[in-house]
């Protein structure tokens, strides 16, 4: 292949998809391809898609249009540009996605974008939808990232360590989408990190659709829980920061308890999606958890670690729901008070058991219901920031600022962080005395200007 094709790669929905797309594109730099940011520019566009709500699904349809666009003028410039869609939308609609989108070269499936080379060679001579499971591992075949491409994404990286889900939702199109649950090995996963940290990477994000699943197997030959993942990856010495991200909560065992109460380079902050407050929704939604059982949850893990933020995922409107219901997720949110959380409306994916339900949400008051959770999650937000105020945080410098001087980073807490320190601090971790509390990000000045590598995150007293 030509050294000078150019690819272009777009990511929709979760980090898993972030990772996805550098791995495809890691894969594609091997053959010859090199990544541009302008579609306009690329010889092989890539929208890496999202199908777990309607209005995710329905932007790809929105965005291939623009896509045809380019494509189209691109050929009257005697150049030919291959349109591919991979991800869940590509693995749950497959040929129907070039039924409604002609222009549309490759359909790719979540499993196969190891074999990526190999199908847009195909491509080039006639449209082609792969979207079956197969045999090998992807993960044996993706192409590692150089040193170079892992410096310019960052500091921060995600490392898929589980994929697929077991537990079947009735409003979640993930097994159907991903597949059943596989868990890569330890030794793979610790050898994936320490080519990340070699590169310069400083926090690590082990990723799943079902993290705190993860059971895969280590040197002894036996399952490993995520908790004692965790304890073997923080033993890399140069890891400054770890976080794990989406778990269960009927998933939480004891390992991973531990882990947050003896690993200080494991993040204080974790997403524990419960989606409902009310145990009638629960058990409809196929949760496999009360919200009893939930708090108890959130308890031990405060008991194990005091200054533990949590954040979390709701869905309002979901078939049946009273307003009764509704007010039973309005009180978890005060109970928990969560230091920020993701709500959605209720959408109907086709194939899952909730779509088939007659006793549909009214979408009007689904738009109501958002909005009273939305105002509640805000208030608690703004003041879980607000307590951070006059306080010392330890913050991984990221990038550059909007301004001279400025830099940004994010606290244990995911929050990002803007202050006027030297650029030479990108990539560091530094203590941050918060002065001001902005719509979306803590400012502050660096307290005595001194590297807080060695101490992080030490947030015990931090964090009332």
């Amino acid at each position: 292949m030509s050294g000078n094709r150019k690819l272009y790669v777009k990511s929709y929905g979760c980090q898993m998809n972030v990772y996805d797309s550098h791995r495809m594109a890691d894969t594609l730099t091997r053959e010859g391809f090199v990544e541009t940011a302008e579609p306009a520019q690329a010889d092989v566009i890539i929208l890496n898609t999202c199908h777990i709500r309607e209005k995710a699904a329905e932007k790809v349809y929105s965005e291939l249009g623009r896509m045809r666009a380019l494509k189209r003028a691109a050929a009257r410039d005697g150049r030919r540009v291959m349109l591919a869609v991979a991800g869940c939308v590509a693995q749950a609609e497959g040929e129907e996605i070039i039924r409604r989108a002609p222009a549309v070269d490759l359909v790719v499936g979540s499993q196969n974008y190891h074999r990526l080379p190999d199908l847009i060679a195909r491509a080039a001579h006639g449209q082609v939808v792969e979207t079956a499971f197969p045999i090998e591992d992807k993960f044996d075949h993706l192409a590692p990232a150089t040193s170079a491409a892992t410096r310019a994404r960052g500091v921060s990286a995600f490392v898929t360590v589980q994929e697929g889900c077991d537990k079947f939702c009735t409003f979640c199109v993930v097994p159907y989408t991903r597949g059943a649950e596989v868990s890569r090995p330890v030794e793979k996963i610790v050898a994936e990190v320490e080519r990340l940290t070699a590169a310069g990477v400083r926090e690590i994000t082990l990723i799943g659709q079902n993290v705190n699943a993860y059971h895969g197997e280590g040197r002894d030959g036996r399952p490993w829980t995520l908790g004692r993942l965790i304890e073997r990856v923080a033993r890399i010495p140069v890891i400054a920061r770890l976080r794990y991200t989406t778990s269960h909560p009927s998933d939480v065992d004891d390992s991973l308890i531990a882990a947050h109460r003896d690993l200080p380079c494991l993040m204080p902050q974790l997403h524990l999606p419960v989606q409902s407050g009310s145990d009638r929704i629960l058990a409809a939604m196929n949760r496999r958890h009360t919200r009893a059982d939930y708090l108890r949850v959130i308890d031990r893990l405060r008991a194990a670690r005091a200054d533990l933020a949590f954040t979390s995922d709701f869905i309002v409107g979901f078939p049946g729901e009273s307003e009764q219901d509704f007010r039973h997720t309005l009180r978890v949110v005060d109970e928990v008070g969560y230091a920020s959380a993701f709500s959605f409306k209720y959408s109907p994916r086709p194939g899952t058991p909730a779509a088939e339900r007659g006793d549909q949400i009214d979408e009007a008051e689904k738009v109501a219901r958002l909005a009273r959770l939305q105002e509640a999650i805000e208030r608690h937000r703004q003041h879980f920031n607000a307590r951070c105020r006059g306080r010392r945080l330890a913050v991984l410098f990221e990038r550059p600022g909007r301004h001279a001087g400025q830099i940004v980073g994010r606290s244990p807490y995911l929050q990002p962080v803007q202050a006027m320190a030297p650029s030479a601090l990108i990539g560091e971790i530094a203590e941050v005395e918060i002065t001001d509390i902005g719509t979306n990000s803590l400012f502050g000045r660096l307290a005595e200007a001194t590297s807080a590598t060695a101490r992080e995150p030490g947030l015990a007293t931090q964090q009332a």
